[in-house]
């Protein structure tokens, strides 16, 4: 059965490149959000086995998104992504119990390896 991942940035576009990634290679896209707080609704609403979330983000960002969805659900799987030059807020997340981070702009086979990685 295809995993359902729920793919969270605010620029559309970087939406659009990983859904296209993602299908292309048997990945289900549960839900799209392009802020950390609509992330926060789409993952208790779709429970997706996975979330590629970006760290800046308007309304609330990928960290606080990220603590909020762990605090719902401790087995969240959890991506992060960051443009380079962010090492600081990529170790916050990993503290906060993201599984990896992919740093922007990425390549489809990194993308694929980390999620392979966290969900098989």
């Amino acid at each position: 059965m295809a995993k359902n991942v729920l793919i969270v940035d605010d620029a559309a576009f970087m939406r659009m490149m990983i859904k296209d990634i993602l299908t292309k290679n048997g990945y289900n896209v549960a839900s799209e959000a392009e802020n950390g707080k609509i992330a926060v609704d789409k993952y208790n609403e779709t429970k997706p086995d996975l979330v590629l979330m970006d760290i800046t983000m308007p309304e609330m960002d990928g960290i606080q998104a990220l603590k909020a969805i762990k605090g719902n659900d401790p087995n969240a799987s959890v991506i992060m992504c960051s443009a380079m030059g962010q090492q600081a807020m990529v170790i916050e997340a990993i503290q906060s119990g993201a599984k990896d981070f992919i740093v922007k702009p990425f390549q489809a086979d990194r993308v694929l390896e980390a999620i392979k990685k966290v969900i098989g």
